[in-house]
């Protein structure tokens, strides 16, 4: 079975960033010469390089500073960005909705504490990780339901004139994908989500997960090799 991971089935899955579709077809992602040298120093993003999206942080300095018109703005920007981070992490849409509204009242209670400069992205995300950990702590099991559980209309169609062939390879590599997300220890799937799919530094990465860019460069490695793992096997002839 040919199992690259096609548009429609990235689509499907919540179209990670080209730097995922890369790593998990086993193949590392061209990293920019800057971005590869300051990584093999191992050294922290620089304050221009932590603010990459400066709309959102614009915002987000805004609803800090006291203005509430802007929430609006920044939940309409950065809420469907969130939603999918934690989506990959507990493979529920309902519960991934839940944790998103929970996500954005910490950023509401939590803004004044936002520092001028810094980054929203990063940490929006560690509080969006807080609250999946959370809710795992209150003895809810984050991926009890079905991975195949679906927000109506929350899956694009395959574009018009597709063949059945090719829509049944974007179901089953939707599939092949999701399990294999479902089935890796959490340590891994949030390393390889926020460096892979989300596409955050390792720096980032570590800031959001407690943690050394070391055990975050290991963790995501582990996960890419399952990534790879089931790959091998799904294309192996019977």
């Amino acid at each position: 079975m040919d199992v690259a991971l096609s548009p429609i089935a990235m689509r499907l899955f919540g179209a990670p960033s080209s730097e995922g579709a890369w790593y998990a077809m086993g193949a590392p992602f061209p990293m920019s010469t800057d971005r590869a040298d300051s990584q093999a120093r191992g050294e922290a993003p620089s304050a221009t390089s932590a603010r990459r999206y400066p709309e959102l942080d614009a915002l987000m300095d805004r609803y800090a500073r006291g203005e509430d018109a802007a929430f609006r703005e920044l939940y309409a920007a950065l809420g469907p960005r969130i939603r999918m981070f934690l989506m990959r992490l507990c493979g529920k849409p309902r519960l991934a909705d839940d944790l998103l509204q929970e996500t954005f009242l910490r950023v509401h209670r939590a803004r004044g504490s936002f520092a001028p400069g810094a980054s929203v992205v990063p940490w929006s995300y560690a509080i969006a990780r807080n609250a999946f950990v959370d809710h795992g702590r209150r003895g809810r099991n984050a991926r009890t339901e079905s991975l195949d559980e679906a927000t109506p209309g929350a899956e694009p169609e395959a574009p018009a004139g597709a063949s059945p062939e090719r829509q049944l390879h974007a179901q089953e590599t939707l599939a092949l994908v999701r399990q294999v997300l479902a089935e890796l220890p959490e340590a891994h799937r949030e390393a390889f989500v926020l460096t892979r799919f989300e596409g955050l530094s390792n720096a980032e990465a570590a800031q959001i997960l407690d943690t050394t860019e070391g055990n975050v460069r290991v963790r995501a490695f582990r996960a890419a090799e399952a990534f790879r793992k089931a790959l091998r096997g799904a294309t192996e002839e019977p």
